[in-house]
């Protein structure tokens, strides 16, 4: 049997890369065709990715659908040295867990692997061997309570994507098997080869493993009212709009207090917060997949200038919009912000009207002879940017709406 050195890193690999996915009985077909597909396309760009289907005994197997795998070998057959071992999961994890025979080949086969991965409830059999114990771990968001309550030295991230830990990557739901893939392409072959590869498989990329496996408006947790859920509604259709909580009253046909009341008793926080939270998923999605400067992506999104963005961005994620930005042409769930001062490549690009794009605190950069432009002028270290100064009217929709 071909083996690996392990991940397939940089430079020249001397022999395939070889990946075990694990079939087992009930198995959720997706955990394990998306995979494999990611695969298959990489193999087109410079992949040498070898992969063989086992599973206990070499049986057939039948997933969730009804769709019957045939395995390539048996899990008691594979020896030596695996690349990556991938272990899809079945819904009812009870029966797989419960499965000696699979356990211990899970348990054999992970020590001889440089590299772990599970998809979905796979996280449950792999949870069996011991393997995960210590170490932070993603499941489907059905299953994160019973992964916790039944692997206590399991530490279960409820909320991401899929998460690395040393040499094991565990993933959330279904196609979440998919964007855990290929942060392993990138890893071994590259962002570029990573790309290509989701362009051509008409996926993502930019799902990182950190990112949220809901959007803010479906966590918010109903509980029937359908005055809220109007409220809310509409801020999500309109980030732009004016959602102060006066008008956000208003438009709902009750009183500013008992709105307040009311949006903390279904969503779990103020209305200023929620207001905050969806603004900031929308200028999320407008730097995910656009290339608009922040004055438009924060006039978009309702914030109404780029300070007010970035300072949104601080608070709730920790960098700058130019950060984030920068951080989803990769598939890597950190990415070091950029250092403070000239951006290293150079000057940036004008736009049509010959004017550069603001840096993320609105401010446009000098000219070639080092002039700034006439709207702006130069400002001593710590001035506030325009917009910012005392007496200024802020644009409409300018930070959270205060609770009262």
């Amino acid at each position: 049997m071909s083996t690996s050195n392990g991940p397939a890193g940089q430079g020249p690999r001397p022999h395939p890369h070889l990946v075990v996915m694990v079939l087992h009985e009930g198995v959720q077909a997706l955990d394990v065709t998306g995979p494999l597909d990611v695969l298959a396309a990489a193999n087109e760009h410079g992949g040498r990715y070898r992969v063989l289907t086992a599973s206990p005994g070499g049986k057939d197997v039948r997933t969730t659908s009804g769709l019957r795998l045939a395995a390539d070998t048996a899990l008691e057959e594979c020896t030596g040295r695996i690349g990556t071992l991938l272990v899809p999961g079945r819904p009812d994890w009870r029966v797989a867990v419960s499965d000696r025979e699979l356990v211990g080949q899970l348990t054999r086969l992970a020590d001889a692997a440089s590299r772990v991965a599970s998809v979905c409830a796979g996280a449950f059999p792999l949870a069996a061997t011991g393997r995960l114990d210590g170490r932070r771990v993603a499941t489907h968001w059905q299953l994160t309570g019973d992964l916790a309550a039944h692997y206590p030295a399991v530490r279960v991230d409820q909320d991401a994507i899929f998460v690395r830990d040393g040499r094991v990557v565990t993933s959330a739901g279904v196609t979440a098997g998919i964007d855990l893939t290929l942060s392993l392409v990138e890893e071994d072959l590259g962002a570029e080869a990573a790309r290509a590869v989701a362009k051509y498989l008409v996926v993502f990329m930019a799902r990182p493993g950190g990112q949220s496996q809901f959007s803010v408006r479906l966590r918010a947790r109903y509980r029937g009212s359908a005055t809220v859920r109007a409220v809310l509604d509409a801020v999500t259709a309109d980030p732009e709009a004016d959602h102060s909580l006066g008008a956000l009253a208003e438009r709902a046909g009750v009183s500013v207090r008992h709105l307040t009341r009311l949006i903390r008793r279904e969503t779990g926080t103020t209305a200023g917060r929620f207001v905050e939270q969806i603004r900031v998923e929308a200028a999320r999605s407008l730097l995910e997949s656009g290339t608009d400067p922040l004055d438009t992506v924060a006039r978009r999104s309702g914030f109404g200038s780029p300070e007010t963005l970035r300072r949104a961005f601080q608070r709730d994620l920790g960098i700058t919009p130019g950060a984030y930005r920068a951080r989803f042409r990769s598939t890597r769930p950190e990415c070091p912000q950029r250092p403070p001062g000239p951006v290293a490549t150079g000057h940036r690009p004008a736009d049509d009207a010959g004017r550069r794009p603001a840096d993320d605190a609105g401010r446009r950069p000098a000219d070639d002879a080092g002039r700034r432009p006439a709207d702006e002028g130069p400002r001593p270290p710590g001035a506030e940017p325009p917009g910012e100064r005392s007496g200024a009217v802020p644009p409409r929709g300018d930070g959270p709406a205060e609770e009262q």
